[in-house]
């Protein structure tokens, strides 16, 4: 096989960014533009020792999976990869690779994988957009493994809110950069409040006043549109009781700094959780909130069964956000203790407590491989003092045990020292949920070698119409 040849191929499998799999001549091929069970001609673009890369040339016979694709960036933007495939064809190919990794990564033989739970809601469902800004003005998203930046007017997946924004900046750029490098935008659905979050080169964004004025229009253009639209109904998502969408906070992040320039500092969510109460979650500008309502509340009832609480635990909660999971199960628990690198995050977590009436959830800031041994009296911890002097501290809390523990880590898992702190407490049973198959599967390896049996998984469609998928797990100390 040479670049520039045509072959014939079966689609076998797809691979996380959406590239279709096949092999030919013994030969692994990375097929862009084919799903699963796709024949077709594909032109070679790249050749190497084992594995090579083609494009489609001819769709020969079609996938019975397959569909036109909804939205016309796809294959351009990176952010949707799957919306050639139904939406069970998605679930199914999801599960396969979570399976997959457990056993290839985590060398796990037939491991018990839950049927994935699906998602209601198919389009709309982000609560946060983050808009790339490129040099002539344009909003929208980056091109796949590139920093072009395509400009987008519509998302099936982003809030009609969040697309307004983007209207609003790409009229006040009117085809220059400026100095706004990216736009966030968090939605909360409950309430219809509305958070524009601009990271820039400069404090002072020049014009930030105009720029204000037009989100501030275009937001609440949408609500009101919504609320004359006889169709509506007074619960839709995304509509709060009168109906209408407002920006209530504008911040601009410079040098990893936050500072509010109109508005509140934070958006308030509502959030019902499966026993039916009524949970308020404060939202500031750099705290980890979950994407897709809808489908969090599944994630976490998953997660809060696995932890299999009877009211006696202490419930450890490690890269805790907002205090999300925590105070979902505390009804549940004896005490939940919560670690968190993330500072803004953790006074978010310790307000969210008190705003829903809860007293015995506690959380804190540090690095959770030094702040929990130093809790249970297992090493000492240290800060510098006000003459930058290295000296001994005294941990926030102590705790004679940890019962069980839930980790919620980012894309690149858990660090080993955590995981080493986490056997070092020894909870009864470790309850993982991760956004990443692989990085999951590298950590029940550790876990399994270290004392813990993988017991089950179950996975979690937080992201339809995309390759990601969210795995709740429980392991068990052997």
């Amino acid at each position: 096989m040479e670049k520039g040849d045509i072959i014939k191929l079966t689609i076998e499998d797809m691979i996380d960014d959406g590239r279709g799999f096949a092999r030919h001549e013994g030969i692994a091929v990375f097929v862009v533009g084919a799903v699963p069970g796709d024949l077709v001609e594909a032109r070679v673009t790249k050749v190497k020792k084992n594995i090579a890369e083609a494009e489609v040339q001819q769709l020969i016979e079609a996938s019975p999976d397959r569909v036109e694709a909804l939205c016309p960036h796809f294959g351009k933007c990176g952010g949707c990869s799957l919306q050639e495939l139904t939406y069970d064809a998605q679930l199914r190919l999801k599960t396969k690779h979570v399976t997959s990794k457990l056993e290839r990564l985590g060398g796990i033989a037939d491991p018990i994988v839950r049927p994935i739970i699906g998602a209601d809601g198919l389009e709309g469902y982000r609560n946060k957009a983050t808009f790339a800004v490129g040099p002539h003005g344009e909003v929208g998203f980056l091109k796949n493994k590139s920093h072009f930046v395509i400009d987008v007017e519509d998302c099936i997946l982003q809030s009609e809110p969040a697309m307004a924004c983007a209207a609003a900046l790409r009229e006040f750029l009117n085809g220059k950069s400026g100095c706004i490098r990216q736009m966030i935008v968090k939605t909360a659905f409950s309430t219809g409040e509305v958070m524009v979050v601009l990271e820039s080169d400069r404090k002072e964004i020049p014009g930030i006043e105009r720029l204000a004025e037009l989100l501030d229009n275009y937001v609440y253009s949408v609500g009101a549109a919504d609320a004359f639209d006889d169709e509506a109904e007074p619960d839709d998502v995304g509509l709060d009781a009168d109906g209408v969408f407002s920006l209530e906070s504008i911040s601009v992040i410079c040098n990893g700094k936050s500072r509010t320039v109109a508005g509140k500092p934070t958006i308030i969510e509502k959030v019902t959780s499966a026993d039916g109460r009524e949970l308020k979650f404060e939202i500031s500008p750099q705290s980890f909130y979950q994407v897709n309502p809808e489908q969090m509340v599944k994630l976490y009832s998953k997660a809060i069964e696995y932890a299999g609480l009877t009211g006696s635990e202490t419930l450890l909660d490690l890269y805790c956000g907002v205090g999300t999971i925590g105070i979902f199960a505390a009804d549940k628990a004896k005490s939940v203790i919560g670690i968190e690198s993330v500072k803004p995050a953790v006074l978010d977590a310790n307000r969210n407590s008190v705003i829903n009436g809860i007293i015995n959830t506690r959380y804190i800031c540090g690095k959770a491989e030094e702040e929990l041994p130093g809790m249970m009296g297992l090493s000492k911890l240290y800060k510098y003092n006000e003459v930058n002097e290295i000296v001994e501290r005294e941990p926030e809390i102590r705790i004679d045990k940890v019962d069980v523990a839930i980790v919620d880590p980012p894309r690149a898992g858990c660090d080993e020292a955590l995981l080493s702190a986490v056997v070092t407490a020894g909870p009864k049973r470790i309850v993982y949920v991760s956004c990443d198959p692989a990085t999951l599967s590298r950590d029940i390896k550790y876990l399994e070698a270290n004392g813990y049996r993988f017991e089950e998984a179950t996975p979690v469609d937080m992201f339809p119409w995309t390759n990601h998928v969210e795995t709740v797990v429980l392991l068990s100390r052997k």
